[in-house]
């Protein structure tokens, strides 16, 4: 799953070198944090947030069977 939330977000950003997509375990199941460089941040979030609920969207369903729960969150350093 890890795999499929490197690639949709290396194809938004004009810094695809600089995604960093940390995974972790939790009860309620797991987690991505996603890291961009603060140019590209806009981009993954999108107006509105729309663009952050569509990868979220996408990657619910498609661990939707196979991997249970899973959440994906954006990270910013401020």
């Amino acid at each position: 799953m890890k795999d499929l939330v490197e690639y949709l977000v290396k194809a938004l950003v004009d810094h695809p070198e600089a995604v960093e997509i940390m995974a972790s375990h939790s009860r309620e199941g797991d987690v991505y944090e996603v890291r961009v460089d603060p140019a590209d941040v806009g981009k993954v979030i999108g107006k509105g947030g729309k663009t952050a609920n569509a990868l979220r969207t996408l990657v619910k369903a498609a661990a939707s069977k196979t991997y249970g729960r899973v959440s994906v969150d954006i990270v910013t350093d401020d």
